[in-house]
């Protein structure tokens, strides 16, 4: 052992010692520096909120505690409790018109053991995860599995969002496609059209697997910001533009978005009874459930249609108000000649942002020449935390970002536009 080179000796697996750690994490390290330093900085870079600014509902807070004072605190069943997947069926079926039994359920702590489970089941080593990019985890869920990873790059001009004549090229090696609608990080939502593209290549594709006997390739539909979408926006889902597209649909969701309950930690998945069941013996091992009295809280907040609607059009109202007195602001700076830009907000908590300051000077000579250089000027001379698309795998597009109004205040919008102008105006 002693003789080994130190620089290729490992002392785990070859994926875990090769796996990186989220750029995101990365930003956020030096935002907190900053932060114990004693510096007022504005962090717009985490998918989360500031539960003073946007608490959970207070009624699901009171089914917490009290389904702690009745003593659920043994195991729930692995695969979720059954009133909570009960409450879930006739959730999905009066709000998206998506007919799933209980059954057809998994309920996990959070998206993230469901998105791993979707991945380990349906892809084996060495087979093709295809996925777009900017979009949140997928290059490291590939990673996980040991999947070849067929990375879609997106265009500003459609929204940062795959057109279906993208992935066709790829479609026939695929285990499984990535997708996330409304997307995580740009706020952005797939059109109808594209959608109902897209499905058509999945179903032409695994009628000519079926006929040769090879396992289908799956759409993971990621849509956990749904119902979080404004003005004329909507959100579609798969099944919904085709029905047959529900074998080989795989949902995540949850109460981490559109109720602020990031820390919660109740997410579900559905898809076919057939590919649902067969998954189920996995998740069995992972012990990736809520806690019971989260999970019986969701169940009784979520069956009350008026604590959900009411909740949810007050969300949406305050999460809008920040995101598009951003995006004014930004139109702002873009008429007075500042080299910025953003996209309308469709959806989510993000405004898609861009900063094409590559190639100006600093108000200390230095040139910016990279994205690493916008994002440290801005942090330093904004006091502006924001994370750029090549932290979501993006590497066509330097200049743009994503901002997230999650933890941010109306007065303090208008403050960090202040703040942004000002340190604009010092470039050259």
């Amino acid at each position: 052992m002693s003789n080994q080179n130190t620089n290729t000796y490992r002392i785990l697996s070859d994926m875990v010692d090769s796996l990186t750690d989220s750029d995101i994490r990365k930003i956020a390290g030096l935002i907190n520096k900053k932060i114990n330093q004693g510096e007022k900085i504005f962090n717009l870079t985490i998918g989360d909120y500031n539960p003073k600014v946007f608490p959970i509902p207070q009624e699901f807070t009171k089914e917490v505690y009290n389904a702690y004072l009745e003593g659920h605190t043994n195991y729930p069943p692995i695969v979720g409790e059954a009133e909570l997947r009960k409450t879930l069926s006739k959730f999905i079926l009066e709000r998206e018109n998506l007919e799933y039994s209980p059954d057809e359920f998994l309920v996990g702590g959070g998206g993230r053991p469901l998105i791993f489970t979707y991945f380990i089941s349906c892809v084996n080593p060495d087979e093709t995860v295809v996925f777009p990019v900017p979009s949140w985890n997928n290059n490291y869920y590939a990673h996980i599995v040991k999947a070849k990873m067929v990375i879609i790059e997106t265009r500003p001009e459609e929204n940062f969002m795959p057109m279906a004549e993208l992935i066709k090229p790829f479609i026939k090696d695929a285990s499984i496609i990535a997708m996330c609608s409304p997307l995580n990080p740009t706020g952005t939502v797939l059109q109808k059209e594209n959608l109902t593209n897209l499905c058509n290549l999945i179903l032409e594709e695994n009628t000519r697997r079926k006929k040769i006997n090879v396992k289908p390739v799956y759409l993971m539909y990621d849509q956990i910001y749904w119902l979080l979408t404004y003005k004329n926006y909507k959100h579609y889902n798969p099944v919904e533009i085709n029905p047959e597209m529900r074998k080989y649909t795989l949902f995540v969701d949850g109460m981490s978005k559109y109720f602020a309950g990031t820390g919660i930690r109740v997410g579900w998945g559905f898809g076919d009874d057939e590919v649902i069941t067969k998954m189920k013996a996995l998740f069995s091992h992972m012990g990736a459930f809520p806690p019971k009295p989260e999970q019986i809280a969701a169940s009784r907040y979520l069956a009350n249609k008026e604590w959900v609607d009411s909740y949810i059009n007050n969300f949406k109202e305050e999460v809008s108000k920040r995101l598009f007195k951003f995006y004014d602001g930004f139109m702002n700076l873009k008429s007075k000649g500042y080299k910025v830009n953003a996209i309308e907000p469709q959806a989510a908590i993000y405004l898609t942002v861009q900063f094409d300051l590559i190639g100006m000077k600093k108000p200390d000579g230095k040139i910016i020449e990279s994205t690493e250089d916008i994002t440290a000027y801005l942090l330093d001379e904004a006091k502006v935390g924001l994370v750029p698309f090549s932290a979501f795998g993006s590497l066509n597009n330097p200049t743009w970002y994503r901002l997230s109004v999650g933890t941010c205040t109306l007065d303090e919008v208008s403050e960090i536009l202040y703040n942004l102008e000002s340190c604009l105006s010092k470039l050259t």
